[in-house]
């Protein structure tokens, strides 16, 4: 029952806090970890994929294994300190409200702003190059942004959170971090990145088919097309280089009835990416907040799920 309590808790501060800018984040401690173990591997060993491996090995597991020890530390001080640490945490490793938050500070530089506002704002939650981005590539990155992270964000944190409470949902946080910093196909991460890029596509690859059904639910739920969505995810979820990503792009692209995808710049190089969903509009500023209903739609189908099939494991 800890678990679930911890998940309860952490699911309504995230709603109710965010993600406060003076609260200390794991995922900064890992990103200064990765930082400092790239450093030390890449001059220790001269075999990038072997250093790469050791990365994506040490850090998921010392995550887990840290955050365990810390947790029965606590329990053994009292079981309300233990329940309070595994709550603030499941908190810390969901996004719902940073994200939802930070894609309508987009909408509103796009509707009340300037472009180049509009850039900047997008350019917090997205890795692609935004200084050429039109009102329209706006629009579409923080669209793209928020379906891709209802999974690495919310479904996928609370899938691990009640399979095995904070500190395997941290250890999910730590791969998921090491992905987005050393999991590029360029000439520095090609080789050291490939070990972290290959396990964020594997402890992703349940979560992600289940986040893209649940927004397909969200979209009936939300006054969106569930039909246009499963035909659309039906059709276009491999549209992607990862095995993830279009899953819940192509769930978000049917139900708004818009395109996604297409040519993106990342690090001033052109990756022409094959498009999702169908053109029947051109995107607007309305569908980000569209797809932030969703999201939260989503998330909360996804606490329900959990909860009742936590319920039933329990008390079977």
């Amino acid at each position: 029952m800890e678990i679930l309590w911890a998940a309860l808790g952490g699911f309504c501060l995230d709603l109710l806090l965010g993600d406060p800018a003076w609260m200390p984040h794991p995922v900064v401690l890992m990103g200064r970890c990765i930082e400092k173990m790239e450093g030390f591997l890449r001059k220790t060993f001269s075999n990038e994929l072997l250093a790469g491996a050791l990365l994506a090995t040490a850090l998921p597991l010392g995550t887990l294994s840290l955050s365990a020890l810390a947790l029965w530390l606590c329990g053994l001080v009292h079981p309300v300190l233990r329940l309070g640490l595994e709550a603030v945490w499941c908190w810390q490793c969901l996004a719902v409200k940073s994200l939802g938050d930070e894609a309508e500070r987009v909408r509103r530089a796009l509707t009340s702003g300037t472009l180049e506002e509009s850039r900047r704002a997008v350019g917090r939650i997205v890795g692609r190059d935004t200084e050429n981005l039109s009102a329209q590539g706006v629009a579409r990155a923080a669209v793209e942004t928020v379906a891709e992270n209802f999974s690495d964000g919310a479904a996928a944190p609370m899938c691990y959170i009640f399979l095995g409470g904070a500190p395997l949902a941290l250890c999910y946080k730590a791969i998921n971090t090491m992905d987005s910093m050393v999991g590029y196909k360029n000439e520095r991460y090609l080789h050291f990145g490939r070990a972290a890029a290959r396990l964020d596509d594997l402890v992703n690859y349940i979560p992600a088919r289940l986040s893209a059904l649940l927004l397909i639910l969200a979209a009936g739920l939300a006054g969106e097309s569930a039909d246009r969505a499963w035909r659309i995810w039906r059709r276009d979820r491999r549209n992607h280089a990862s095995p993830n990503s279009a899953q819940t792009e192509s769930a978000m692209a049917g139900a708004l009835g818009i395109q996604l995808g297409g040519p993106a710049c990342y690090f001033g190089e052109l990756h022409d990416k094959p498009t999702i969903g169908d053109p029947a509009r051109e995107i607007e500023p309305g569908d980000i907040r569209r797809a932030v209903r969703m999201l939260y739609t989503g998330s909360f189908l996804c606490l329900t799920l959990l909860v009742l099939a936590r319920g039933i494991f329990v008390w079977s």
